[in-house]
């Protein structure tokens, strides 16, 4: 495993981490969730990435990890990097979601009883709330990091000039954010757009300016840059579902788009899952990317991104034609005032 430092903070981490989003809920097999949290330690995955509403049902996925501490990795904690979030819908009532003091501490306090651990490495704001000041959501994660229950703050899916908007109110308070957590893919490219409101400047130019690490999620467009679709939509995947892969956006435009793109993958030797983390980790502002695993072989597929060869200038160029906006932010609206 290669490590790459967190913008200038002194947190590193694998440049390929195991996010928890999908597949940790209770419909999957413990034993199957537990094989694939251990191979990736075993492979230097030492992030492990989590959100207080992951699951189903919410809670659940941190539920399961604490499982597989207790059971196994209890004398590696230090070894890891568990990271956690609070701003999506957790529990019923007023503070069961978004950005409040009230809603951001209870929120940490439930994730630490589940996980069994008596702190988060990095716990994060995981949406901009527009209804709460940034002092109270900042100074929630201020009070966290102060507490010892949280090591380093962040912040999820903040457009560029949230992100600046942050960094200085959280510089007033006296809190150091160190990492931004933005979906970025192939065909989810807006943290490299110019953002009028931020001055001209990108997601990716405002984070480098700040010092904050970049850790990518949903690299992969939601499946879509996994080969799943290339020849139709199966019916276990999640298109089929309707889960986090609308049917929409499997357009004729877009699958030929990524058939392209597979092309280039394969020439290289690589699936295109590998190629699409390749491609992102190409920007050395990205600290790390966040996959996903339903399995030990789909892991391994995965990992072999970080062996990979540089991409030569000609393939990215052919890359540049076809990685093309797709539509397929779904956090853009939802999370931030882009």
């Amino acid at each position: 495993m290669t490590y790459r430092r967190a913008g200038r903070s002194g947190l590193d981490l694998p440049v390929v981490s195991l996010g928890l989003w999908q597949n940790f809920g209770d419909p999957q097999a413990f034993e199957t969730q537990r094989a694939v949290v251990l191979e990736a330690f075993d492979a230097g995955v030492t992030h492990l990435d989590l959100a207080n509403n992951y699951g189903p049902p919410p809670g659940a996925a941190e539920e399961v990890l604490g499982r597989i501490l207790a059971r196994d990795l209890t004398h590696h904690r230090d070894e890891l990097v568990i990271t956690t979030k609070a701003g999506y819908r957790a529990w019923e009532g007023p503070y069961g979601e978004f950005g409040s003091r009230a809603s951001v501490l209870a929120s940490l306090d439930r994730s630490l009883r589940r996980i069994g651990v008596d702190h988060v490495d990095v716990m994060y704001s995981h949406r901009f709330d527009p209804r709460t000041p940034l002092e109270e959501t900042l100074g929630a994660l201020r009070t966290a990091v102060d507490s010892g229950k949280a090591l380093y703050a962040g912040i999820s899916s903040y457009s560029a000039r949230r992100t600046r908007e942050a960094v200085a109110v959280a510089g007033d308070l006296g809190l150091r954010l160190v990492v931004h957590q933005p979906s970025y893919s192939m065909l989810n490219r807006w943290v490299e757009q110019p953002q009028q409101d931020a001055g001209g400047a990108s997601l990716l130019d405002v984070v480098e300016e700040a010092g904050l690490g970049v850790v990518a999620f949903s690299p992969l467009a939601q499946g879509m840059l996994t080969g799943k679709y290339l020849d139709g939509v199966p019916e276990t995947s999640r298109a089929a579902r309707g889960s986090s892969l609308p049917r929409s956006y499997l357009t004729p435009e877009a699958l030929d788009h990524v058939r392209a793109l597979d092309a280039v993958a394969r020439e290289r030797g690589q699936t295109l899952a590998q190629l699409a983390l390749t491609w992102v980790l190409r920007d050395h502002r990205v600290t790390s990317v966040l996959i996903g695993a339903s399995s030990t072989r789909q892991l391994r597929d995965n990992l072999g991104a970080v062996a990979a060869a540089p991409l030569s200038d000609d393939e990215l160029a052919r890359i540049e034609a076809h990685a093309v906006d797709s539509g397929v932010n779904l956090w853009g609206p939802r999370s931030s005032d882009l």
